[in-house]
């Protein structure tokens, strides 16, 4: 990976972005839900980057940030949810428990 992963926020939500030259980006939007809790909803990675770790990156960035700002995760897209239950270092920023499916 020798791109970049940045961050765009709004009231509601936002997205972290992952790009690498002229290629697709690859993006993680969350949703907003109060003061101290989002909610991943979509994790989108193009195939030229799909293989490389980029969307474990993401959601690894957005752990980074909640943990540091106190805020917790919903993990409501299955990609993301499915990386929760690979990483169970990650956990202490979870809301709730982790989907079965």
């Amino acid at each position: 990976m020798t791109g970049q992963i940045t961050l765009e926020e709004t009231a509601s939500g936002g997205t972290y972005t992952y790009r690498d030259g002229d290629h697709p980006a690859a993006e993680m939007t969350f949703s907003k839900t109060g003061e101290k809790l989002i909610i991943i909803d979509h994790t989108e990675v193009p195939q030229v980057f799909r293989g490389q770790g980029v969307g474990v990156k993401l959601v690894e960035r957005a752990v980074e940030d909640v943990r540091a700002a106190g805020k917790k995760i919903i993990p409501l897209c299955p990609f993301a949810n499915a990386q929760f239950k690979r990483h169970p270092e990650w956990h202490d920023v979870l809301s709730g428990r982790l989907r079965e499916k």
